[in-house]
């Protein structure tokens, strides 16, 4: 090894050894390499202007330390907090596949990340490769401004207050509906943001209760108008809502009571499907295909595995598996005659 590759290769080890939290002495150093300690002075300045020249451009907050107690080197600070190119330009085209906002506020969003996310040499190259999709970004629909919405229905989840919503629901020419709800969480999916909450009537004794035993869901944008109500609710740790196991069981948004479902699947593609249904198991399998047991909320799940096509069947429960066939013979009935 010439001595150009023998330095090199001796500030990558102290450079890596101090980036996880290691202490450099002089001495040892000089010791391990068969050099004298001038040049392991040398190396740990190179690293010093190596980590002075990544604050000047990425905001890298990192330094080299002397320890006198310690007679050792040290690493303080933090590594840039700024996204790499990749990191910012995948975030990016997430949000913009979203379709979550109106064109005017992805925008604005995209060009903030951007701005407040990407070191300033690389700014133009990455807003370069997203003009395009910036330009030909398709609104939803009926586009509707909810990031004010999103944010009080936020601050209410956490102060768990009562909330009167009036909501108008999909497809429906009737006047919205009111409803006195406990708001649990936001999620998103599939394109729109939803606002899960327990559905409360005031019983005899004037006390409000729960009045079915799984959330509703509300997509946010059809939310009317929400007010405040004086009451709270309270949330027992061992009741709250998880969030994360929710999303693992519910398709297209679609609310309703907890079941385990079982069905054939018949095609090659198993990781899609355990993809699709987190809490999907394998519970059996042979040369036909693989017998799937999954635990899901409300009928969501129909339109799933309608999509399947002549590659799942329903195995239990026996209502779900009617409620496919009868499912089935209306979408057949659209190709008779």
């Amino acid at each position: 090894m010439d001595d150009k590759q023998s330095k090199n290769t001796r500030i990558l080890s102290i450079y890596q050894r101090l980036s996880s939290g290691k202490l450099i002495n002089k001495a040892e150093e000089a010791a391990r390499f068969g050099v004298d300690e001038r040049s392991i002075q040398r190396d740990i300045d190179d690293i010093r202007a190596f980590l002075d020249d990544q604050a000047m451009t990425d905001g890298d907050t990192r330094q080299i330390a002397y320890d006198r107690k310690r007679k050792a080197f040290l690493m303080e600070g933090f590594q840039s907090p700024l996204m790499t190119n990749g990191e910012i330009l995948a975030v990016s085209k997430i949000l913009l596949e979203s379709r979550a906002f109106t064109k005017e506020e992805m925008s604005v969003i995209i060009d903030k990340l951007i701005a407040g996310c990407v070191p300033q040499k690389n700014m133009k190259l990455v807003s370069d490769l997203l003009a395009n999709e910036k330009f030909h970004y398709v609104e939803l629909t009926n586009p509707a401004g909810i990031l004010e919405k999103l944010w009080d229905i936020g601050n209410d989840i956490k102060d768990r207050h009562l909330m009167e919503i009036t909501y108008h629901r999909q497809g429906s020419t009737q006047e919205p509906v009111k409803r006195i709800i406990e708001p649990i969480s936001i999620i998103f999916s599939e394109y729109y943001f939803y606002l899960n909450a327990y559905i409360v009537e005031k019983d005899d004794a004037d006390v409000y209760r729960h009045k079915y035993d799984y959330p509703a869901i509300f997509r946010v944008d059809r939310v009317d108008s929400y007010r405040l109500l004086d009451k709270k609710f309270s949330l027992p740790y061992a009741d709250r809502f998880q969030e994360g196991e929710f999303r693992k069981r519910v398709q297209f948004m679609y609310p309703g009571r907890l079941q385990q479902i079982r069905f054939r699947y018949m095609g090659k593609s198993i990781d899609s499907i355990l993809d699709r249904l987190p809490t999907a198991r394998v519970f059996a399998q042979d040369e036909t295909g693989y017998t799937i047991q999954a635990e899901v909320y409300g009928k969501g799940i129909i339109m799933w595995l309608m999509m399947q096509g002549e590659l799942v069947e329903v195995l239990s429960p026996q209502k779900l598996r009617e409620d496919m066939r009868s499912t089935l013979s209306k979408t057949l009935s659209h190709y008779d005659g």
